[in-house]
């Protein structure tokens, strides 16, 4: 999945799955997570907010399935 950089004080990049509605997220300080069955709309609405932080809180975070990814090092 191609990873976008993100302007945000609290994300670092973005990448979307569309076939499969995994929308994947790198916070700067928490790591990198997977949001599952995010209708490509909030990913859209996420890479244009003005603040992506407070978009992700208002309308994916905590309302869709995620796993934290391990460290890929």
């Amino acid at each position: 999945m191609e990873m976008k950089s993100i302007t945000s004080s609290k994300l670092s990049s973005v990448g979307y799955q569309p076939n499969a509605l995994i929308l994947r997220i790198e916070f700067i300080k928490d790591g990198v997570y997977e949001y599952y069955g995010v209708p490509e709309m909030y990913y859209h609405g996420l890479m244009e907010a003005d603040s992506p932080g407070l978009y992700f809180k208002k309308f994916i975070k905590d309302k869709y399935r995620y796993v934290r990814l391990q460290n890929q090092s």
